[in-house]
C-alpha cells in the first residue's frame, strides 16, 4: 500500500535526510586510500548517532552493517569489512538515518584517491541518470516515467542497470510501496501524488546487466566484474515537483 505522508512526517523525514545528507558531505573529506571500509562504516555511525538518529540498516532484514560500503564490481549491499580502499578505488556508500521513526536513505559513490576516465564517466552518467529520473517526479506522472527516463539515459550513454535492484517509497520502513525500478516503460504503474515519499536510486555498471550474490547472501557484484555505481536520494513530491530531503 502507497501511502501519502503529512507535513508532520515529512518534516520527521526531512531531518532523518538531513542527518543522511551531513554524513555524505562528511564523507567527501574523510575518504582516502589506505582507509578500511569498516572505518568508513564506523565514521558514519558516529555521525548518525551523534545527531540523535540511528542507522536504519544496522541489522534490517539481519543485514550486519550500519551501512552499505561497496567497491569496485560490487554493486550494492557490500558489507563493511578490513578492505583496504586503494588509489582508483571506486566506493558506494549507502546510508540510512532513523529520526522518530522516520527514514531518510541516500547512496553516493566515491572515487578514492586518482580515478580513471572510465571512473570519472561511469560516475558522472550514474549521477546524471539520477536526476533525469527526479525529472519525471510530480503530482500526475506514473512510476514508470521516472524508471523509463532513467533507463534511457544510461543506456543512451553505454551503461547498464541491474533488474534485481529498485528504488522504492520509504517514511516508517526503509522499503515500501511503490518499487521503482531503474528500467520499464513510461505511462505505466501507480500515479504519483503530493506527500508520496520516494527513494530514487539508479545502478549502472560499466558492463553486462547482470549480477551475482556471493555467499554471504548481502554482497552484489556484476557477473563480468565491470565496475558499478549507485546513487540515490530520497525526496518528497510537492505540488509541482520534489523536494530532495536527503541533502544538507
Amino acid at each position: 500500500m502507497i501511502t501519502i505522508k503529512d507535513s508532520r512526517e515529512i518534516e520527521l523525514m526531512r531531518h532523518a535526510g538531513h542527518v543522511v545528507g551531513l554524513v555524505h558531505k562528511e564523507l567527501e573529506k574523510f575518504l582516502r586510500p589506505g582507509l578500511t571500509t569498516q572505518e568508513v562504516a564506523d565514521f558514519c555511525e558516529k555521525i548518525i548517532r551523534n545527531e540523535g538518529c540511528t542507522p536504519s540498516f544496522l541489522h534490517l532484514y539481519d543485514f550486519p552493517g550500519s551501512v552499505c560500503t561497496s567497491v569496485n564490481d560490487t554493486v550494492v549491499h557490500g558489507i563493511p569489512s578490513n578492505y583496504v580502499l586503494k588509489d582508483g578505488d571506486i566506493l558506494s556508500v549507502d546510508v540510512g538515518a532513523c529520526w522518530k521513526g522516520y527514514h531518510g536513505d541516500s547512496a553516493w559513490t566515491y572515487a578514492i584517491g586518482n580515478p580513471s576516465d572510465d571512473v570519472k564517466r561511469l560516475m558522472k552518467v550514474c549521477e546524471e541518470s539520477l536526476y533525469a529520473g527526479l525529472a519525471q517526479v510530480k503530482p500526475g506522472n506514473r512510476v514508470g516515467d521516472i524508471s523509463h527516463a532513467v533507463q534511457v539515459y544510461l543506456e543512451s550513454h553505454g551503461c547498464t542497470t541491474p533488474r534485481d535492484y529498485t528504488g522504492h517509497g520509504i517514511g516508517t520502513e526503509v522499503h515500501q510501496d511503490p518499487s521503482i525500478p531503474n528500467w520499464g516503460a513510461a505511462h505505466r504503474g501507480p500515479r504519483l501524488k503530493k506527500g508520496m515519499c520516494l527513494a530514487v536510486e539508479p545502478m549502472a555498471h560499466l558492463g553486462g546487466e547482470e549480477v551475482v550474490v556471493l555467499r554471504d547472501g548481502w554482497t552484489t557484484k556484476t557477473k563480468d566484474h565491470s565496475l558499478a555505481a549507485h546513487y540515490e536520494h530520497t525526496v518528497a513530491i510537492t505540488d509541482g515537483g520534489y523536494e530532495i530531503m536527503t541533502k544538507v
